[in-house]
């Protein structure tokens, strides 16, 4: 069942392709009679989706999407059998994740086929329903349908998996035919959480709404509406894991003893050590068996463990409950949004200090970008320099931390909105905006530069960079960088003034690898780990086909223009830049950023420091958090096995202790719809 997850959605953008331009002309024309719903979000509208009964009784949809350029161009015919499952689906077209080509047939036999771009099979069909891939997100209607006739004894799912359907609140909405029922409801099975869906008064589809809508043309404006009710549902449930774990008996005294204790300050491990949690902080730190465990402390074990402070994920677009559950899982405690709603984040904020919301604690951006198709949905979408400015002072009196500009704003624009924020204290930092290199950017007032493809930017060709609120921000580093001279005159100058300006770096070098070096044969290094863990249509999804490949370059010219990337982070370290780990995906992916941070030459501890205290002095946390010392907030977790040795075992988390509660790593993942320990 084809995921409509949209809140995670790859914080880059893209323009068709010249390869993939002949496939559009190839996919179908949908006719004017054609069901019509679009694709939108607060910023705009973003694409459409059609569907129609062709004359031989198969339905035929058609999808067309520009997500801030990203290019979405599928279609897809499904027969339906007479039990209405799928028997014959063909997709064509493609996504910016590669070719979106499947075919899914049951012959004679009764066995089912299918084959996609990352996988092929074969099973026998029973009472299953085929799980596609991908394809034109309206499809999804009919596995809908589907799963309100199963009824609570929901349905199997080919490949593998099982799914049901509840249906819960009723709300009344506008639309072009007057006022509408529509119903909330969710499906469980194909995400690590409920995933909500609304259905009509007669229980059938009717769409999606969350970070981004998919609503019949015409009802855009309830998309707002809808997710607010959703988003308090979600509170709801959310609310009860929280008073499971945030009780008086997680929050007593905690010994750990004997353990390896990393301290990100000095940058070094202490072998052998002893640290004492009580009243939510650390109470005392020294050599194994110094310390006395207080009457009715909780003794921890630390031999063959590490004990860290909690990791920061610097690049988490924060706004899904679940997927805050699932970092506090995974060992985050701490997060930097690079681009959150003003609502949103002053939701998660209260919900957390009231104890009803179980979720790292960090800082938050909002997102500036001019009006324009490609404008970054989310964003506070501006039309000059002095409404950018205006956007700068509504974030400060929101409470926010800092401002993030995005790649379709004017240039002339960032110097005057950039000045505003840094005379009300706010933190400058975003896209590079297409016309300027990142030095241009810094220099009108960016204290940050998110993502590496950014960077390279500096030494892309002129037309790359008039371009780069298009796919020329990724297109270009994919087909220049593979050539670049890292170590040229022009390029040491440039890593030199960033380090004079201490300009912070936030590569998210995860979001890159999947879409430079897949081929769909296997699950990108960042989630391969997570696979036997993780619901078997979300692992699916893992797997891509890589970015589509243009102008005659093959998938090993873009492994090296990734490899490059790798290496500018590593020249960036050594020239005196700091860094920061983000992962602008899950958080799942964090563990990967700091493996890629080591091929980039950093050493065990100072990636393990990008993740720790670089980022809590960033945000001016670093006097609570991002150490293990007395008097510090106990924001710390316990992990099986050496991590000076494998910094992979960061992946083990054995407990987690936030804001001084003890919580269960096995709990806490079984929570966050992980099944077990990740490999």
């Amino acid at each position: 069942m084809r995921s409509l997850r949209l809140g995670l959605l790859l914080a880059t953008a893209a323009i068709l392709p010249a390869a993939a331009q002949t496939q559009k002309a190839d996919l179908m024309t949908p006719p004017t009679e054609a069901r019509h719903f679009t694709i939108s979000s607060t910023a705009g509208k973003h694409g459409d989706v059609w569907s129609w009964t062709l004359a031989d009784g198969r339905i035929a949809y058609r999808m067309s999407m520009s997500l801030r350029g990203w290019i979405t161009e599928t279609d897809e015919v499904v027969k339906l059998g007479p039990d209405r499952r799928p028997i014959d689906v063909a997709v064509r077209g493609f996504t910016d994740s590669g070719d979106a080509t499947e075919s899914f047939t049951v012959d004679a036999g009764g066995v089912a086929h299918w084959k996609t771009a990352v996988d092929a099979g074969e099973k026998p069909f029973g009472k299953a329903r085929y799980s596609s891939y991908g394809g034109p997100w309206l499809a999804f209607e009919n596995d809908v349908d589907a799963l309100v006739a199963a009824g609570t004894a929901g349905i199997d799912l080919l490949p593998s998996g099982h799914a049901s359907i509840s249906i819960g609140k009723a709300v009344e909405i506008d639309g072009p035919g007057g006022k509408k029922t529509v119903k909330l409801a969710y499906i469980t099975g194909t995400g690590f959480s409920p995933s909500p869906v609304w259905l009509d008064a007669q229980n059938r589809f009717f769409g999606v709404s969350g970070g981004m809508f998919l609503l019949p043309e015409g009802y855009e404006a309830a998309g707002p509406k809808l997710k607010e009710v959703q988003d308090k549902e979600a509170a709801e449930m959310v609310r009860g894991v929280a008073h499971r774990f945030l009780v008086p008996a997680n929050r007593t005294a905690t010994l750990v003893d004997h353990v390896l204790l990393f301290d990100s300050v000095a940058g070094k491990y202490v072998p052998d050590q002893a640290v004492l949690i009580s009243d939510g902080k650390v109470a005392k730190v020294g050599p194994a068996g110094s310390i006395a465990a207080p009457a009715g402390a909780t003794v921890l074990d630390g031999k063959g463990r590490t004990l860290l402070p909690g990791l920061w994920d610097s690049h988490q677009h924060v706004g899904d409950d679940w997927n805050l559950l699932q970092n506090v899982a995974t060992g985050m405690t701490n997060y930097r949004s690079p681009g959150s709603s003003i609502e949103d984040a002053q939701s998660i904020f209260k919900r957390r200090a009231a104890g009803d919301l179980l979720a790292p604690d960090g800082k938050v951006s909002v997102i500036i970008d001019k009006k324009d198709p490609l404008a970054a949905q989310g964003a506070l979408t501006v039309s000059s320099a002095a409404e950018a400015v205006a956007a700068v002072d509504k974030i400060k009196a929101a409470g926010m931390w800092g401002v993030k500009f995005y790649t379709s704003m004017d240039p002339a624009w960032i110097a005057p909105a950039a000045a505003e924020a840094h005379k009300l204290g706010l933190h400058v930092h975003g896209h590079v905006p297409a016309h300027m290199r990142p030095l241009d950017a810094v220099r009108a007032g960016y204290d940050e530069v998110t993502h590496i493809n950014f960077i390279l930017m500096q030494a892309m060709p002129q037309d790359v960079v008039d371009k780069a609120n298009t796919a020329a921000r990724l297109e270009g580093p994919a087909q220049y960088g593979k050539d670049l001279n890292l170590d040229s005159l022009e390029l040491r100058a440039f890593y030199a003034e960033l380090a004079k300006r201490k300009t912070i770096i936030d590569p998210t070098l995860t979001v890159w690898e999947p879409l430079m070096t897949s081929d769909g044969s296997a699950v990108p290094p960042e989630y391969a780990a997570y696979v036997d863990i993780a619901p078997p249509a979300v692992a699916r999804g893992w797997k891509i086909g890589g970015y589509p490949l243009f102008a005659g370059l093959t998938r090993a010219d873009f492994r090296k223009s990734f490899g490059k990337m790798v290496e500018v982070v590593g020249r960036l370290h050594q020239a005196g830049v700091p860094i920061v780990a983000g992962t602008d995906g899950y958080g799942l992916e964090l563990v990967r950023e700091l493996e890629l941070y080591q091929q980039a030459g950093l050493t065990n501890v100072e990636a393990l420091q990008t993740a720790t205290i670089v980022p809590a002095r960033m945000v001016g946390m670093d006097d609570r958090v991002g150490a293990i010392a007395p008097g510090k907030t106990a924001d710390i977790i316990l992990v099986e096995g050496d991590v000076s040795k494998d910094i992979g075992n960061l992946r083990h988390v054995q407990t987690v202790f936030l804001d001084g509660y003890r919580l269960d790593g096995d709990a806490l993942r079984k929570a966050s719809g992980l099944t077990g320990m990740p490999k």
